[in-house]
């Protein structure tokens, strides 16, 4: 066979592999694609004495990733069991869902993760020019890294739009200076929350783990993630949803043209968290969404809200809900919240997959990874990074792959939505809730064993205190955020030798 042949003919079986691995761990709730990329170089070398090439191995991580970008908005709207990169969509897609929407949230995340793995493209050479050696912002960056993670941070918080009250002490010792209906005790509680879940973070990272069955990569950042915005959420859902409209059947993609500038916004913030470490999808979208509503502002329209993360809609009864749903699933008005949830699921969708991309074109461009797969991919094999004017070889190869993968998803987000919607129809919502939770338990067990279910019990009460103060649920990506802050200041107080 010839060379050419036989380079292509692993591409296509790496691509082929990939999309259904990428199903696979996108359709499964807290199985990332991190641990089939760690699981895949454990066992790279039984592969290779096989004579599969490292570098079909390497495709079938890039496939996996990409594909599990757009898959995992389902089990997070239809299901209600996301990841940590689509945890701002569970509400907006589950308001889908009970207004008989769920079909049009699904496409709506496949136009825009297609949107956002298209326009992450002409970013790569944007950031090969401004990181690379021409120009070496990025030498520049890790100086300044702890103040820009900081006020990354400072901004995420100052986007809180929640009005609390403060305590009936301190509106008395202030003589209600500070009272009532405040956005500074919104801020506040944020705030406290973000570094609540920092202080977690910290101490999860710290304690060991081990798989009693011996899985790789015994994490525990699987059960923490899991618990925060996973069980606490489906228990959330079991508590305020009995039952299900039924869902109208509009599958087509909506038009590209009105998203393609706030997905290429969203590509463009999903560069920039592709850089940072600790910075994920959901921080991007909501600065974003943020940036989006202050201009409207700045402009004198209304512009969008802030508040979709919080349970407004939900604070109505159960049966008011169902109620609301029934008449807008028989045509009977539309919601007006609907347009801003579908545009927030196509953003989030965006810059979850543009992440993805980006984080596969800094592995080549600047020799780091941001990610479980692409540290897979740089212990695998050396990483030929691209410092001329062309780009490498094997960068063209798995940059092909994924453009590929990313076109392939599409129609099989729609198969898989209907297969979905079918499972509602037949199984009980509350019977799906409760055998989801089991099976992320059960997953946790055997990651992380008994240590790991501790970690997840703690999460799940963390991760039930933001919808019961007001406050958005991203802000539990403090989470990441504050240790990585901790450690980098130590870093940088360490070169003037504080530490």
């Amino acid at each position: 066979m010839d060379p050419w042949l036989y380079e292509l003919s692993w591409m296509i079986a790496a691509l082929l592999l990939g999309v259904g691995l990428g199903s696979l761990t996108g359709l499964i709730p807290g199985f990332h694609v991190n641990n089939v990329a760690l699981i895949l170089l454990s066992v790279s070398p039984a592969l290779l004495a096989l004579g599969i090439p490292l570098s079909a191995v390497a495709g079938i991580i890039c496939s996996t990733g990409v594909v599990h970008t757009f898959l995992n908005y389902i089990p997070s709207a239809l299901i209600g069991a996301p990841d940590g990169d689509t945890a701002l969509s569970l509400l907006p897609g589950h308001r889908m869902l009970l207004s008989g929407n769920a079909a049009k949230g699904v496409a709506w995340s496949a136009r825009g993760s297609q949107l956002g793995l298209l326009l992450s493209l002409p970013l790569i050479l944007v950031a090969r020019l401004v990181f690379g050696p021409e120009v070496g912002w990025y030498d520049s960056l890790r100086d300044v890294l702890p103040i820009v993670l900081l006020s990354i941070s400072l901004l995420l918080l100052a986007t809180e739009t929640t009005r609390l009250d403060f305590p009936v002490w301190i509106q008395k010792a202030t003589r209600s200076k500070l009272g009532k209906d405040s956005r500074l005790a919104g801020f506040i509680a944020a705030t406290a929350f973000f570094l609540l879940a920092g202080l977690y973070g910290w101490g999860v990272f710290e304690l060991p783990a081990r798989s009693p069955v011996g899985m790789p990569d015994a994490s525990l950042l699987l059960p923490s993630l899991a618990g925060l915005f996973g069980v606490a959420n489906l228990l959330d859902i079991y508590a305020t949803t009995s039952e299900l409209p039924p869902q109208k059947d509009e599958w087509a993609l909506p038009p590209a043209g009105p998203l393609i500038i706030p997905c290429f916004l969203s590509s463009c913030a999903g560069a920039a968290m592709g850089v940072l470490p600790g910075m994920t999808a959901s921080q991007a979208t909501v600065l974003v969404m943020g940036g989006r509503n202050a201009a409207a502002k700045l402009k004198g329209e209304e512009g969008y809200g802030m508040d979709w993360e919080t349970r407004r809609l939900s604070q109505l009864s159960d049966e008011e809900l169902l109620a609301l749903a029934r008449a807008e699933a028989a045509g009977e008005g539309e919601s007006p919240q609907n347009e801003q949830d579908l545009e927030i699921i196509a953003l989030l969708s965006a810059t979850n997959t543009a992440v993805t991309v980006m984080v596969l074109g800094f592995l080549y461009i600047i020799g780091r990874s941001r990610s479980g797969a692409t540290l897979a991919l740089k212990m695998m094999y050396p990483i030929d990074t691209w410092s001329g004017i062309d780009p490498t070889a094997d960068f063209i190869r798995l940059l092909g792959i994924t453009i590929a993968a990313g076109l392939i998803a599409v129609p099989i987000m729609r198969h898989v939505g209907k297969g979905i919607l079918r499972l509602h129809e037949t199984i009980p919502l509350e019977s799906m809730v409760i055998g989801v939770i089991i099976f992320i338990i059960a997953l946790v067990w055997l990651s992380t064993g008994w240590i790991g279910i501790g970690v997840l019990i703690v999460g799940t009460i963390m991760g039930l205190m933001p919808p019961r103060i007001g406050i958005r649920r991203s802000h539990g990506m403090g989470i990441i955020l504050v240790p990585i802050m901790i450690y980098t200041f130590a870093q940088k107080f360490d070169a003037f030798g504080f530490i």
